[in-house]
């Protein structure tokens, strides 16, 4: 039987993966975090535009989770290790998702707030992987671009 040693892409730099891992990891763990409390959302939002939110909640949810494992994927395939469980998500991030039921606009309101904290940390590394790596900074971009897609979805509930 032949042994098999798997390592990380050939030839990685040191220095581009911690680069990697130190702008992405924010974004894994605020889009775990919107995902969790995306769902709490889903469960608790109330009103008369309930069906509408409460399904497009479930699709902001289903994108953070797949967002979060991409980006997650991307500092493992450089070699290093993601820190994403629940008591590292919690004391790393904010959520302005309340407990309990809400009507609709607080709650829309609450989750665009929890989007743009995960904007701001991808615009974060968008800028810094400029010069540390061009392919993560790619993943950073194309996350960007569909979550402000959420983030639109979301708010021309609450355009007039």
């Amino acid at each position: 039987m032949t042994k098999t040693q798997t390592t990380p892409a050939a030839a990685v730099d040191p220095t581009v993966a911690a680069g990697s891992a130190q702008f992405l990891t924010p974004v894994v763990l605020g889009l775990q975090a919107l995902a969790v409390n995306g769902k709490q959302a889903h469960w608790n939002v109330r009103g008369a535009n309930f069906i509408a939110i409460h399904e497009l909640l479930d699709s902001v949810v289903d994108h953070a989770q797949d967002w979060a494992d991409e980006a997650a994927e991307r500092v493992v395939a450089l070699g290093l290790p993601i820190d994403a469980r629940l008591s590292t998500i919690a004391s790393k991030t904010s959520s302005e998702v309340k407990a309990g039921f809400t009507q609709w606009e607080p709650m829309i309101r609450d989750v665009i707030s929890d989007i743009d904290a995960v904007i701001a940390d991808l615009q974060a590394a968008i800028d810094g992987l400029d010069e540390v790596d061009l392919t993560s900074q790619d993943v950073a971009i194309g996350i960007k671009e569909g979550l402000e897609k959420d983030r639109w979805f979301l708010f021309a509930h609450l355009a007039e």
